[in-house]
């Protein structure tokens, strides 16, 4: 035996083994090394077992064991979270990737996603039909993770965030239970999945209410220097808190992609990227005036597919690469934080790093803060600091750039996304969820009492 897998004898792996239908892989397996990687390189981690589970038995099974040995459980699903609470050291982590399926009943409007589904899955179930549901703007983010932190992504503004579209939900839960959290049975158990994370139980599946859209959407890519970005961002302000539900308007600093003239490549730039999820000549319509806005390097105002804009970011985003980021809300788009924005652009760090606009507001700031978990209802943006690279002598420099950019802005804002949290940001935890704490703290007391779900962003 490795001296990694030390906190499993192997006698309890052979009684894992015995009650699971999914492979196990410890670090003498061939594969043990694939599937302990996580999209966000710089989480090194060396878990004792990782159950691949085929449904729901398996699921309980692990949590059976994990409870009785007293060993760290973590819970794999995308795998996309920038803190890597999917992987835990010396424990086990249950991999719920090969339970992907996602179904659709397109007369009453439902999905039933697996909790490994992504939502490039999710998004080609749905898109058959014409329907759809808010999920990230990177495809290959997993819908359950995402779900269950929020989810916010082009159609917040129109549909609500992922988690308002969370009809229902299967669960299992510490005690190793299988239960329904529905708004008719456990109701208290899905008020906190909407946006409590994972700290309840690992949940098996997800039901969805699906809105009609697609198979295009009328969007908007407009490309500026970065000299030009505090004249673009006024403007970009009135535009978004003016703009009606069905658009969402972001604003993103990023390196200039490859196709660029010569002159730009390597160099931070200004995108606005916007989706009108309504009526497409409508959009057009509203889009139009955002390549007027100075003087674009590129402007690109048309009706696009909707799956093809969900991927549009995943060349951005590589799985592998380093990622280190800060978040918050923003209680308002100053002109002082506009211009600290592009002071920091100028200099933007990482060739992955994006630094983050995006829109809130609309159908998802008039739900009640108190009717779901998540409970920043009444912020118009929220601003990521999202820092990639690929080397790892870069990471000092990196994250003190990411630090420091963090500080300097932190004043203009409050709360944060949990979906966005680093690693090393526990102590922000009972900032993602406001007045709504203490609520969500007496639910985790009563669902798992022993806090046998902690590898996450942990409400203790």
């Amino acid at each position: 035996m490795s001296s990694r897998n030390r906190s499993m004898s192997s006698e309890q792996l052979e009684v894992l083994r015995s009650r699971v239908k999914g492979a196990v892989l410890t670090p003498e397996d061939a594969g043990y090394g694939d599937a302990r990687t996580l999209w966000n390189g710089m989480i090194e981690r060396h878990p004792a077992a990782i159950v691949r589970c085929r449904g729901a038995a398996d699921v309980i099974a692990v949590v059976n064991f994990a409870r009785s040995t007293q060993l760290p459980l973590s819970i794999r699903a995308g795998g996309h979270s920038v803190a890597g609470k999917a992987i835990c050291d010396d424990g086990i982590v249950i991999d719920l990737s090969a339970m992907n399926g996602v179904r659709v009943d397109p007369a009453r409007r439902r999905a039933y996603a697996g909790a490994g589904a992504l939502w490039e899955d999710f998004d080609h179930e749905a898109q058959a039909f014409g329907l759809a549901c808010t999920g990230g703007v990177v495809s290959t983010t997993g819908v359950a993770g995402l779900t269950l932190g929020g989810g916010i992504g082009y159609l917040t503004r129109s549909r609500g965030l992922a988690c308002d579209n969370l009809m229902a939900a299967d669960v299992v839960t510490a005690d190793g239970r299988l239960v329904h959290a529905s708004e008719a049975e456990n109701a208290d158990l899905l008020w906190a999945l909407r946006g409590g994370g994972g700290n309840f139980g690992v949940v098996t599946s997800l039901e969805f209410q699906l809105h009609e859209l697609g198979p295009k959407v009328a969007a908007a890519t407009v490309f500026h220097e970065v000299d030009a970005a505090p004249e673009v961002l006024r403007t970009y302000r009135d535009f978004a808190l003016s703009a009606p539900d069905e658009l969402a308007c972001y604003a993103m600093f990023v390196n200039a992609p490859p196709d660029f003239p010569p002159e730009h490549q390597n160099k931070p730039v200004l995108a606005i990227v916007a989706c009108y999820s309504g009526e497409i000549s409508r959009g057009l319509e509203l889009l139009a005036p955002l390549a007027s806005w100075g003087t674009p390097l590129l402007s690109a105002i048309d009706e696009m597919s909707y799956i093809v804009l969900q991927t549009a970011f995943n060349a951005g985003s590589p799985h592998g690469a380093r990622y280190y980021w800060k978040s918050q809300y923003l209680t308002s788009l100053p002109d002082e934080l506009i211009d600290t924005l592009a002071e920091f652009a100028g200099d933007l760090h990482g060739s992955y790093s994006i630094i983050g606009i995006e829109p809130l507001g609309g159908f998802q700031g008039r739900v009640a803060p108190s009717a779901t978990a998540f409970a920043y209802r009444d912020v118009p943006f929220s601003l990521g600091i999202w820092t990639g690279w690929s080397d790892a002598a870069e990471d000092e420099r990196n994250i003190a750039w990411t630090r420091k950019f963090f500080e300097t802005v932190r004043p203009f804002g409050s709360g944060v996304y949990v979906n966005y949290l680093g690693e090393d940001e526990a102590d922000r935890v009972g900032e993602a969820y406001g007045d709504n704490f203490a609520r969500i703290l007496e639910i985790k007391k009563k669902w798992d009492p022993e806090n046998l779900f902690r590898e996450n962003q942990n409400i203790r």
